[in-house]
């Protein structure tokens, strides 16, 4: 099974970042929560390696990506809180040594779906930006995010939300359904890091 690759490795934001050691960008990550790079520069480094044990725990390449996906969003939040002076440079205490029981022990808890239930597409939304994407999401107002994931999500038309919605007694017109998905994009593109911004909804421009 192929590793797949992140273009984003190749970003000017991601590229002078490299030269970083793991604490360094642990540090970056923790002192900057406000900023995707320094997770983005960590997870292009191991995203090979983790993939690499990942595969041998899934019979297909969706159920591998969607594991990846889920593990990188678990490593990330716990990032978040990881004592960095119990870490050293190189050796069994090392980012990479924490990373790889990380990925062992949330493989053994972890439950795979069968690949007919997971609506997940790596290449649509790699791991840093669903991170920061289901936070930005998380700040919406809930009926805005509601009508967001049903649209995104589900794919559902403006029409069938607004019948979905009408059904949980909320009643909303088309047009406000219309209304409320741009009022949610405006907001959900303004909630996302500058950074992320620019290396995942700017890449093309």
């Amino acid at each position: 099974m192929q590793i797949p690759s992140f273009p984003e490795a190749n970003h000017p934001l991601i590229q002078p970042l490299f030269h970083h050691s793991d604490l360094e960008l642990l540090t970056l990550l923790q002192r900057h929560p406000e900023q995707g790079k320094y997770f983005i520069a960590i997870f292009c480094r191991y995203s090979p390696l983790i993939y690499t044990i990942i595969r041998h725990s899934a019979r297909s390449r969706i159920q591998s990506d969607y594991l990846f996906a889920q593990i990188w969003r678990h490593l990330y939040y716990e990032m978040q809180g990881l004592n960095i002076n119990e870490l050293d440079v190189t050796g069994d205490n090392s980012l990479q040594s924490w990373l790889i029981k990380m990925v062992a022990v949330t493989l053994n808890q972890v439950e795979i779906p069968p690949v007919k239930e997971i609506n997940y597409d790596l290449k649509a939304a790699p791991p840093p930006f669903w991170c920061h994407l289901e936070i930005a999401l998380n700040k919406l107002p809930p009926i805005v995010r509601l009508m967001v994931l049903m649209a995104q999500t589900f794919h559902w038309s403006e029409s069938r939300i607004a019948e979905y919605l009408q059904e949980q007694k909320e009643n909303l017109s088309v047009e406000e359904v219309k209304s409320g998905l741009k009022q949610g994009y405006k907001l959900l593109e303004t909630a996302l890091p500058d950074d992320i911004r620019m290396i995942y909804l700017y890449r093309d421009q």
